[in-house]
């Protein structure tokens, strides 16, 4: 059986990777639209005004248009990364440069199926974290393009990683539940605490919820360690854009990546970073 050689089964779970990165950047593109569109509705509704119409959208029909001329995706021109080069980065119709991300979404989800499929095998652990790995990505992108991490994932996912973690998958059942209520504690104060003193808001409730999320994974012990990585890379992230890209101050920046990235690391290589860190200490 292919699934019993470690080659073959990180070989397949690359090329399955590729085709769900696919679908996560029509999830990236589509949900903050359709999330935008209920939100529409229900204030007409609450309102008394007119519902607003719109063009049927779910995250499978219609199937993928060309932003630029309409034109729909042949099957042929949306095979991950190969299409992309074939075409040159352009639509076949309107000859429009296609952006990069697509490719990139690709690639990223394939190489971490990979890795994952290797680390795991043929284990339940593996299935688990093909799961943690796409929602990950799709927080990612959606964050930096709307600075919103919708309830449609982390919530789903906060509830996943309790279930997996019923037979200790990642962590204790116990460990999984003060992680899910610590990690959402924790932003929270933080939030509360940054509110009282500057009077601002300086994050959003979904960065609570995705770090609760993260914590009903990982388990709580593995919280201070995502925390930690997630502020000193937000941190040299954000004084790079002030200082070289002339970023404002003012002008917000997504937390929600540094937090995705941070819980990956964790995921992969948490509990011996955790045991380095505390072996420092």
């Amino acid at each position: 059986m292919p699934f019993n050689d470690p080659v073959a089964l990180a070989t397949i779970s690359i090329l399955f990777g590729l085709l769900i990165g696919s679908f996560l950047n029509v999830v990236i593109h589509r949900l903050p639209i359709m999330m935008e569109r209920d939100w529409q509705s229900q204030c007409a509704e609450f309102s008394g005004a007119p519902a607003p119409v719109f063009d049927s959208l779910s995250l499978v029909s219609p199937r993928s248009r060309c932003p630029h001329c309409s034109r729909p995706v042949a099957a042929l021109e949306n095979i991950p990364i190969l299409s992309y080069l074939l075409l040159k980065g352009r639509c076949k119709g309107c000859g429009q440069a296609i952006s990069p991300r697509y490719p990139i979404v690709e690639a990223i989800t394939g190489l971490l199926f990979g890795y994952a499929a290797g680390r795991y095998g043929l284990t339940l652990a593996t299935a688990g974290a093909l799961i943690f790995i796409a929602a990950m990505i799709a927080l990612t992108f959606i964050d930096f393009d709307t600075q919103l991490l919708p309830d449609d994932i982390t919530l789903p996912l906060l509830w996943a990683g309790l279930l997996i973690n019923v037979n200790g998958t990642f962590a204790t059942l116990s460990n999984a539940v003060i992680g899910a209520a610590v990690g959402y504690l924790t932003l929270w104060s933080v939030y509360w605490l940054f509110k009282l003193v500057t009077g601002k808001e300086g994050m959003g409730y979904g960065d609570f919820k995705l770090l609760a999320a993260i914590g009903a994974w990982l388990g709580w012990q593995l919280i201070p360690l995502v925390i930690l990585l997630s502020s000193c890379v937000g941190a040299i992230v954000g004084i790079t854009l002030i200082v070289v890209a002339r970023h404002g101050r003012n002008v917000p920046i997504p937390f929600g990546p540094y937090l995705t990235a941070a819980g990956l690391i964790a995921l992969f290589w948490g509990k011996s970073l955790n045991q380095a860190y505390l072996g420092v200490i």
